[in-house]
């Protein structure tokens, strides 16, 4: 099946953008909320959740501060190169003063809501690891 791009979007109040970022872009801050473990070599990151789950993944963009993409790295069946990718962008919101979170991911149609609940449920250990 064919897996589709989709965007996420979660609003923080009181957060501060570097704080947010350095979440969302260093080891340390992943291991808050989004791996148990996660080691970078160059732009590569390692990702280990335990019970010998592990991916590695690369970054492919990044804007200090506002949004990086990484993307999986995994064994292709075919030829092929994955066009999949997961991306973070920290956007102001102008009229509280918040940070709004943007997620983008992809996933088929059948996997899609169990993807959108795994967020939603890492989005609340990065918010328990903010304080907010």
């Amino acid at each position: 099946m064919q897996k589709e791009k989709f965007h996420l979007e979660y609003v923080f109040d009181n957060v501060t953008q570097k704080s947010l970022w350095r979440h969302l872009s260093t080891p340390s801050g992943l291991e808050e909320w989004f791996a148990n473990h996660v080691k970078k070599h160059d732009e590569q990151y390692t990702f280990d959740w335990g019970q010998g789950h592990t991916e590695k993944a690369v970054i492919i963009s990044s804007e200090e501060g506002e949004r990086i993409r990484f993307q999986w790295k995994r064994e292709e069946t075919n030829s092929e190169i994955s066009e999949e990718y997961f991306e973070f962008a920290i956007h102001n919101m102008e009229l509280t003063g918040g940070k709004a979170l943007e997620i983008t991911d992809f996933a088929t149609e059948k996997d899609r809501p169990e993807i959108i609940e795994l967020w939603d449920n890492q989005i609340q250990r990065l918010r328990a690891s903010l304080g907010v």
